[in-house]
């Protein structure tokens, strides 16, 4: 009796851990994203972007330089309260051109993320495809991660550039 009780639970775990067999896989997707052609378009428009944002930039430099000219022409023949204000306005526009380039970064990290999301969706949408056509149940990137040994087979790098179209 003892003996099948234990037969009993050897295959009862036996059956839980067939069913709990994972396959992993490791992807790429920096180097997917590199040979994607819309990445090109992507970095034109994050280029054009930041062109705006230095042309304002240049335009709030001219209008301070242009009031700090003004108000060292101006500074003799003016009066106390008004070298208040004009020194106040000088020093609100230094700190709005500050601020502006303080935000400027801010701006084209948030814009290279709204550019890039479509190309993450999109190799994610793939990834996920392949994964569940092979059976993985767990898909690893490979960019920024430190893997002691990953196993060439598991990589499914290659199937999402061809799903993309992509030669490698």
């Amino acid at each position: 009796m003892k003996t099948k009780i234990t037969l009993f639970f050897t295959m009862l775990f036996i059956g839980f851990s067939a069913n709990a067999q994972t396959k992993v896989g490791t992807v790429n997707s920096e180097l997917i994203i590199s040979k994607m052609p819309q990445l090109k378009a992507v970095h034109e428009r994050i280029r054009n972007y930041g062109s705006k944002l230095d042309s304002v930039n240049s335009t709030k430099i001219k209008k301070y330089e242009s009031r700090v000219k003004s108000y060292n022409t101006e500074i003799k023949t003016l009066s106390e309260a008004a070298k208040k204000i004009r020194a106040n306005e000088l020093n609100l526009l230094n700190k709005d051109l500050a601020s502006f380039r303080d935000n400027g970064t801010k701006m084209m990290q948030l814009r290279r993320g709204e550019l890039m999301r479509p190309l993450y969706k999109k190799i994610s949408e793939i990834i996920s495809e392949i994964a569940k056509e092979k059976g993985y149940t767990q898909i690893l990137t490979t960019t920024g991660n430190e893997f002691a040994y990953l196993d060439d087979q598991f990589d499914i790098t290659k199937l999402v550039l061809a799903k993309l179209n992509i030669k490698e």
